[in-house]
């Protein structure tokens, strides 16, 4: 038999987002073919120095962290480090996906579609005025380092965007307040080093009592329904999928990806954002994306770990 391959499933650590890593790390853990992998799992907030001294013992490490200090770069400028290699993307393309200023940015120059957004920290409570004139109501207000929609309201009146940006300073110093495009959420994954391959579309459809895809409707059983692969024209959904590769190349990521989008009336796609490291568990929407697409959800572990190795 093959020797296993001495796999470090990194889970937990210090974002708002603790519990749906731990949460993921279960699925995964449960998917991983112990006859292919010995799995030792490291929890950032209190395993670094155990990481560290197993280091001579591991192979590979499977990051499944979200937000600050996991989805940033920072966990992959430390296993660089330690030169142990890692799924998805790098230090670069990691923290430039994690900056939603920066990736508009950089998607707006890929030649990609783009709302209309202006950037607020604490001095601009009393700019309330001057947003609504340059971008109107309603607008989407978000923290620019967050993940999971946390702190993400959308405003329709001056009083709302007030208290919709103290929310959101409170989980970052930096918040962008974006032109709310009204349409259809949809998603595209992307997967690949050199050869990227784009995976069909979900559609994502939030219940009526949510008016966007928030945390709740993220991650309460039933809260939305996921359609995969989305209803749309083909020439409209071969757009998308070009779409999330452009953006998966504009923010120099690796491995895999998942692009937000949203679909107007008149068929224009606007990218919203990209996930490096999307969810994981079974029923996540990159995992369903691929099922579809004619990989299981271990065979797409696997499949992510190896392109980790070859990238190597």
């Amino acid at each position: 038999m093959d020797k296993k391959i001495r796999l470090a499933l990194i889970a937990g650590g210090k974002s708002a987002e603790r519990d749906v890593s731990l949460s993921g790390a279960k699925g995964v853990k449960a998917a991983l073919d112990p006859q292919k992998y010995e799995i030792n799992q490291y929890d950032p907030a209190c395993d670094l120095g155990k990481l560290v001294t197993d280091r001579a013992n591991l192979d590979v490490a499977l990051i499944l962290l979200h937000g600050p200090l996991g989805e940033d770069g920072s966990m992959q400028g430390f296993l660089d480090l330690l030169e142990l290699p890692y799924q998805g993307s790098g230090v670069l393309g990691s923290a430039l996906a994690m900056d939603k200023n920066m990736a508009k940015k950089l998607y707006r120059q890929a030649g990609l579609r783009v709302a209309d957004w202006l950037m607020a920290g604490p001095g601009d409570k009393k700019r309330i005025d001057y947003f609504i004139e340059q971008l109107d109501l309603p607008l989407v207000i978000k923290p620019i380092h967050q993940g999971s929609s946390l702190g993400m309201n959308i405003a329709d009146s001056p009083d709302k965007l007030k208290e919709g940006l103290a929310e959101a300073l409170a989980y970052d110093q930096e918040v962008m307040l974006e032109k709310f495009i009204k349409g259809r959420e949809i998603t595209g994954g992307v997967i690949g080093n050199d050869n990227l391959e784009a995976l069909p579309i979900v559609e994502i459809i939030p219940g009526e009592e949510y008016r966007f895809f928030d945390y709740k409707a993220k991650y309460l059983q039933g809260a939305s329904r996921e359609i995969c692969p989305a209803d749309l024209a083909p020439e409209v959904s071969r757009r998308a999928r070009q779409s999330a590769i452009q953006a998966h190349k504009a923010l120099r990521l690796r491995g895999y990806s998942r692009t937000d989008m949203i679909i107007s009336p008149d068929n224009k796609i606007y990218i919203i954002e990209t996930n490096t490291i999307p969810g994981m568990t079974p029923t996540s929407l990159l995992p369903l994306a691929a099922k579809v697409h004619g990989l299981s959800f271990s065979v797409l572990l696997d499949k992510l770990l190896k392109l980790a190795l070859e990238a190597d």
